[in-house]
């Protein structure tokens, strides 16, 4: 069962502006992640979902965080259809993620009232997935569309809540760009948690970038 309700994920994305985003088969390097992530003042983490067995090294992560890091909400990403959202709910995802909308998914998240955010590259399936309740959408890929397309969309309906996760970077411009454009948070991966720092278990290095972007996030907030 999940530790945080839909309501305070969402408001978890709203107030840090930072979602970090990772997979690794590895569940002590991945302990390691989690915790530099915390440290450095992430409560979200994006647990993608890519590799063989994902779920078992999914459930010992959320283990862990539950015991040693209780003000972090983990969901999962890369999730494909209902039977895996299910089955991560079952192992306390807060949140689940899709590359694209799925209606199937949306039920099943619904029912058991945890929040989905849904891949979307168009107005109509932003307004598809909001009918059935999303509150956060995920624009994906972002590069693909870029601020400008955040911005066109807010227009006409500034209630929209957009999550572009794809083409966000470190560059205070690019962050800038999207945050002003009118994005509640962003969704970034390797371009944060890199290959080099896994290779090198660079955890303190991992923890300092995400103190400083979480603090840049909110000096453009500011603004």
């Amino acid at each position: 069962m999940s530790q945080f309700s839909r309501i305070e994920v969402a408001a978890l994305m709203e107030e840090t502006g930072l979602v970090p985003l990772f997979y690794h088969p590895d569940v002590e390097l991945g302990k390691k992640i989690l915790k530099a992530c915390y440290d450095g003042g992430a409560r979200l983490i994006e647990f993608t979902a890519r590799g063989d067995f994902a779920h078992e090294v999914f459930a010992e992560l959320n283990k862990f965080v539950i015991k040693e890091l209780p003000e972090m909400a983990v969901g999962v990403g890369s999730v494909t259809d209902a039977a895996a959202a299910s089955l991560y709910m079952q192992m306390g995802a807060n949140f689940i993620v899709t590359p694209s909308l799925r209606e199937d998914i949306a039920l099943v998240c619904n029912r058991r009232k945890v929040l989905w955010s849904p891949g979307c590259g168009s107005l109509t399936e932003i307004n598809r997935a909001e009918e059935m309740g999303c509150e956060i959408i995920k624009l994906f890929p972002g590069a693909n569309y870029g601020p400008s397309f955040v911005k066109a969309i807010k227009g006409p309906q500034p209630w929209t809540s957009v999550m572009p996760t794809g083409g966000v970077t470190l560059e205070e411009s690019n962050l800038k760009g999207w945050f002003n454009a009118g994005v509640t948070c962003v969704g970034m991966g390797s371009n944060l948690i890199s290959k080099t720092v896994i290779e090198n278990k660079d955890y303190s290095g991992l923890e300092k970038s995400v103190r400083e972007t979480l603090a840049l996030i909110k000096s453009i907030r500011s603004q």
